[in-house]
């Protein structure tokens, strides 16, 4: 058997693979409204304030890979918070109305809760207050969860990939146990980050015995789970399509004894496809990104912990946002250089990735997760 080796420089430089955004010549006043090519509105902002993680996760972060030799980026490197602020308040003013924080893992950035104060002030072009979110391993939701309310966070995200704690210990491989977690999800719900959706990344023959004791556990409690198929983001991951179970073997196999309906998508672009129980006790979500693509209507784009926008979760190369940050140029110049990179976006990958040309080509270029966020 022939070991497969990472070639690791090439991870870093993916942080680097960005171009300056160009400043429109004509400079006009943001609408609140952006469309892409494929007249896909501009909704959701996600940010990473991170690449570091205390987690090893086997799809995302490998150890392997991501070791104690690995370089993190220094402070420096990293957006400010007032950098930061300053882009958010420019997205919303381009329609944007969800922002999510991430990382690599959000809560092991130092003051986080001042950072969440400052973006919870910002208001929605119709007036409204943002939907403010962060997703976390919830190694330390426990220890912050009231001050992050306080702050003004909505509600969170919390990662789970299995409810046995020798899997999901596996699958962490840091050796983190599931009670941790649902110790952090309980004090979260208590002080009313909510409703708490639970992220399981179902992985055939690793995690997938755990969907219906997933389902068991949290259903009736108010908490959401949510299953993502595993998919082929970055190239640490090892991906192979023989380990992603569909979302419909995931639906069948929780209504086989829990039956199931479906249920109408929140808004346009929600990833998720919602499913409730029958009898009245909640709900789940299943994410379909590669059997199901949901391209079509998506709206999302991605800040990395050091500025670069990328279009796509599969992205290969971004957009120096940080250059136009620091470069003194206005909000206004800034807001139309931002529109113009949206209204550029044509990507597609999820709908490509059948094909072996394409996904052989990108293979070794997709920006890792851990960096971008998830």
């Amino acid at each position: 058997m022939t070991e497969t080796v990472i070639p690791i420089f090439d991870l870093r430089d993916h942080r680097y693979r960005s171009m300056t955004p160009s400043i429109p010549e004509t400079l006009l006043e943001p609408s609140g409204l952006v469309a892409d090519t494929r007249a896909r509105p501009l909704h959701d902002l996600r940010i990473s304030v991170t690449d570091r993680c205390n987690f090893r996760c086997v799809y995302c972060m490998p150890k392997e890979v991501f070791d104690k030799d690995y370089t993190f980026l220094p402070h420096s490197e990293l957006l400010s918070f007032e950098e930061i602020e300053r882009t958010a308040r420019l997205f919303v003013s381009l329609g944007v109305e969800k922002i999510r924080l991430t990382g690599g893992e959000p809560l092991l950035r130092k003051n986080i809760e001042k950072l969440v104060e400052m973006l919870a002030r910002i208001e929605t072009a119709s007036g409204k207050p943002l939907d403010l979110t962060l997703t976390t391993n919830a190694s330390l939701l426990a220890r912050k969860a009231q001050s992050l309310r306080d702050a003004g966070l909505s509600r969170v995200s919390v990662s789970l990939d299995a409810m046995d704690d020798a899997t999901f210990r596996r699958m962490n491989d840091v050796d983190f146990a599931v009670a941790d977690v649902l110790h952090g999800i309980e004090t979260a719900q208590a002080v009313g980050l909510a409703p708490i959706k639970v992220n399981m990344v179902v992985k055939r023959g690793t995690n997938d015995a755990e969907i219906v004791p997933m389902a068991r556990h949290f259903r009736g409690s108010g908490i959401i789970v949510r299953y993502i198929e595993f998919m082929d983001v970055g190239a640490s991951n090892h991906w192979q399509m023989d380990e992603v179970l569909p979302s419909t073997e995931v639906v069948r196999r929780i209504d086989e004894v829990f039956p199931l309906e479906p249920v109408q998508a929140n808004y346009a672009g929600e990833t998720a496809e919602r499913w409730r129980y029958r009898d009245g006790s909640g709900e789940i979500g299943v994410i379909s990104s590669v059997t199901h693509a949901f391209c079509g209507d998506c709206s999302r784009i991605r800040l990395s912990t050091e500025g670069r926008l990328y279009l796509c979760l599969f992205a290969t190369e971004g957009y120096d946002l940080r250059a136009l940050l620091r470069g003194g140029y206005s909000d206004l110049q800034v807001s139309n250089a931002i529109a113009q990179v949206w209204q550029g976006r044509t990507d597609n990958y999820s709908e490509q990735r059948s094909n072996p040309a394409v996904r052989q080509a990108r293979a070794e270029r997709k920006i890792e997760m851990s960096y971008i966020g998830g």
